[in-house]
């Protein structure tokens, strides 16, 4: 049986405010062809790395030590073969996981999906929100309240980097990853943990989540992991890159996408595991295993290292995970407007309104909570991710199993079989992650 390819758009989309494509010369080597194509499994791996996933990797590794560590490998891995899926969705198609939504549903139900999407972005703004702001307390000793006033002026920095290239915004993005990994390298040098028993911990097992609360934690974790708005962003900036319309540079970019997007969830994987490590061999294996909450993780670092550099490391690492999952999520909210509205506004305003947004819950919640707050405005936030991420996945399966829209791009049986079972298991995860907060 032959297909006809779906034709991809000449220019395909590049966020507002954050042009320029990049183009992949075919002749090139593979190595060069490699590099060209880096860049959006970076921005996607910072959705898995922000500070949402903090709280719950320092509980994990305060109450549980090594053990649930292997919760967080699956989780990575379950989110490189999600995210294989958006990347091959966007190449084959030429379009974003959102026009696709807008296309093929009929409007009430595309409308019900971009309400869900939105509601995904002010809740991962939110965590940022919360994240940088905590930084700034920690950091400089201000208050939160002054901290979540400080994130209303990152406005200033989408407005500064506007027009200056995706390339240049994938340099930035890697600058703060690198930070971020640095600092827990170091951190993890001064904290010195046992690494025969930390490669324990990578081996799944189920007496380890035999009791419900290390269970309610590792479904804490995979909730987390797959970020909802990842998937219209990957589906998106993956089209950055201009190849040619025949098969086999189509085949060629799927596999080169396929590569930048395990490579970069790869190092998001080890972060979200350092964090987790970090909390066992500093917190559990001192006896402080009651550290549940981001600050006290701070402050604790200071007497247990014997300086004051392992929790400034700490601070400057939170702050970046915050700012640079800022960028992505503005350019997320983007995609998803401009794919089911088909409107567009400049990125300044889509900022703007976002945090907006998110700012209210913040500042209520501090208000009314004081310090402790964060902790459980940080889970909020993740129910809520929660609740929208079914609604995301489901569409990208059907989408990236129809012969019809995908052609030779069609997910293959073993694919298929994999995908749903990830549905079946997020879905399920979430549903009693919810049911346990709300019951």
């Amino acid at each position: 049986m032959k297909f006809s390819l779906p034709k991809i758009a000449t220019a395909p989309f590049c966020p507002p405010e954050v042009a320029g494509s990049i183009a992949v010369d075919p002749s090139a080597s593979f190595f060069k062809r490699l590099l060209k194509f880096a860049g959006p499994g970076l921005l996607i791996s910072i959705g898995y790395m922000d500070p949402g996933n903090w709280a719950t990797a320092i509980e994990a590794g305060s109450r549980y030590g090594y053990n649930l560590l292997f919760v967080v490998l699956l989780a990575s891995l379950a989110g490189m073969a999600v995210q294989c899926l958006c990347s091959r969705l966007g190449i084959a198609t030429g379009k974003d996981l959102a026009q696709l939504c807008r296309e093929r549903y009929s409007k009430r139900s595309a409308r019900t999906q971009w309400v869900l999407a939105e509601i995904s972005i002010i809740a991962t703004d939110l965590a940022e929100v919360l994240g940088c702001a905590l930084a700034f307390h920690l950091l400089l000793g201000v208050s939160l309240t002054t901290g979540i006033v400080i994130t209303a002026f990152d406005t200033l920095l989408i407005l500064a980097l506007q027009n200056r290239g995706f390339r240049r915004l994938e340099a930035i993005m890697l600058a703060l990853v690198a930070t971020i990994g640095v600092c827990f390298f170091i951190e993890l040098v001064l904290i010195k943990p046992y690494w025969p028993d930390v490669l324990r911990g990578f081996t799944p097992s189920l007496s380890a989540i035999s009791d419900a609360a290390p269970l309610y934690l590792a479904i804490g974790i995979l909730g987390a992991t797959v970020m909802p708005h990842n998937l219209y962003l990957h589906t998106s900036i993956v089209q950055t890159r201009l190849f040619g319309k025949d098969l086999a540079s189509r085949q060629d970019a799927v596999k080169l996408a396929r590569i930048d997007t395990i490579g970069s969830l790869a190092l998001a994987l080890l972060v979200n595991a350092a964090i987790l490590v970090l909390a066992a061999a500093a917190f559990h294996q001192t006896g402080h295993t009651e550290v549940v909450e981001i600050q006290d993780a701070y402050h604790l670092l200071d007497p247990l290292v014997g300086g004051a550099f392992a929790s400034i490391l700490f601070g400057i690492a939170l702050l970046a995970s915050g700012q640079s999952s800022t960028f992505t999520g503005t350019i997320a909210g983007q995609v998803i407007m401009e794919g089911y509205l088909n409107l567009r506004i400049p990125c300044w305003q889509r900022r703007l309104i976002t945090r907006g947004l998110a700012l209210i819950p913040a500042f209520l919640g501090v208000w009314l909570m004081g310090d402790d707050a964060i902790g459980k405005l940080l889970i909020l936030s993740q129910v809520v991710l929660s609740l929208q991420l079914p609604f995301a996945l489901y569409p990208l399966i059907r989408m990236t199993g129809d012969k019809q829209l995908m052609g030779p791009f069609v997910n293959r049986l073993p694919t298929k079989l994999l995908a749903w079972t990830l549905f079946a298991v997020i879905s399920g995860a979430n549903a009693w992650l919810i049911g346990q907060w709300l019951f």
